[in-house]
């Protein structure tokens, strides 16, 4: 039995019958229902509803988008990203149509259901260890949008990705913008591995506990680059400190809230005067510390320089609602946008 949720006529955003491009809300929307058109199609290959019975197209199709590529795990053969291209018909007329992308890949998260959910989890653990670019979803993910890019450039590229899906798409985005290719990158409730401090409703205290971190953080990577004999000087964010992905986070979902903290706290420590010792404790975790303080080199893979955060402010009924990526097509939504440069 399928979900109301899976079906776009019952939980799509059925009144953006006219897309203006330039509107960051309706961008929004379009990239959050073609990254649940991912989500339904693996829920139709699951389900195994072919023909009249599957229920995925309608996210694209509704949006003049057709379905170039499906991206498909080597391990459990779920599909767990899409290509689509945009093709409007030819009467189209719509005068915000040069702010339209010519494809969008997106990647789904986690599902629970049998035939993923252990690959899935299993993808989320490597996440958590900062090993997501040692697996080879990641590798079929990167080539795909390499290739993509050799093809038709970086300009007309949306990436867009939800929970799991946004950790990919944001390691692509992160690995291309290294390379010179910046790509419009819409992330969706973006995994952010650190213990959960925007939940702490105390401002003072979890703005000690910030600065403390910091301290902490920018100490031990001064002892492991001293350790390691690597220069202070080279900054590992400036190569793509010009890429801003836009995040889109959730302050009661406690698998993306830290973001939040993440970019205001930064902010608020350049205020004070601590910009040296926050610009060093911003780029690494303490995790990622301990594991190079033993001779494993790993990378912060969550940790990036710019970005364009979107909190969504309306009250969630729970954490799946607060999670979920339907909240992102919701019209008359309290939304709160910040920019933030590196």
């Amino acid at each position: 039995m399928a979900s109301e949720r899976e079906s776009f006529d019952l939980s799509g955003p059925l009144y953006l019958t006219h897309v203006d491009w330039d509107n960051p809300n309706h961008r929004k929307s379009v990239a959050a229902s073609l990254v649940q058109g991912v989500y339904v199609l693996e829920k139709d290959r699951q389900d195994r509803r072919e023909g009249t019975d599957a229920l995925a197209s309608p996210w694209w199709v509704f949006f003049n988008f057709q379905l170039l590529h499906k991206l498909v795990d080597d391990v459990d053969s779920s599909i767990f990203g899409a290509i689509y291209e945009f093709k409007p018909p030819s009467t189209y007329c719509n005068v915000t149509l040069h702010r339209s992308p010519h494809y969008v890949i997106a990647f789904r998260g986690t599902i629970t259901k049998a035939d993923s959910v252990s690959r899935d989890i299993e993808l989320d653990m490597h996440f958590v260890r900062n090993g997501l670019h040692q697996t080879s979803r990641y590798e079929i993910a990167i080539q795909a949008v390499r290739n993509m890019i050799a093809t038709v450039g970086d300009s007309g590229i949306w990436l867009a990705g939800h929970s799991l899906g946004s950790a990919v798409s944001l390691l692509c985005g992160k690995t291309m913008a290294k390379s010179g290719n910046f790509i419009e990158s819409f992330l969706f409730n973006p995994p952010y591995v650190s213990a959960p401090i925007e939940r702490i409703k105390d401002k003072k205290v979890k703005h000690g506990l910030r600065i403390a971190g910091s301290v902490i953080t920018a100490g031990l990577t001064l002892a492991v680059k001293a350790k390691q004999k690597k220069s202070l000087s080279s900054d590992p964010f400036a190569a793509f400190s010009a890429w801003v992905p836009c995040l889109f986070v959730n302050p009661s979902d406690h698998i993306c809230s830290e973001y939040i903290g993440y970019f205001e706290h930064r902010k608020k420590m350049e205020e004070i005067g601590a910009g040296s010792i926050e610009r060093l404790a911003t780029q690494n975790s303490l995790g990622c510390l301990l594991m190079g303080a033993f001779g494993k080199e790993s990378e912060p893979l969550h940790l990036i320089p710019s970005a364009s955060v979107t909190v969504n402010l309306t009250p969630s009924r729970d954490f799946k609602d607060a999670h979920g990526i339907h909240q992102w097509w919701k019209p008359h939504l309290h939304l709160q946008s910040k920019l933030y440069k590196y």
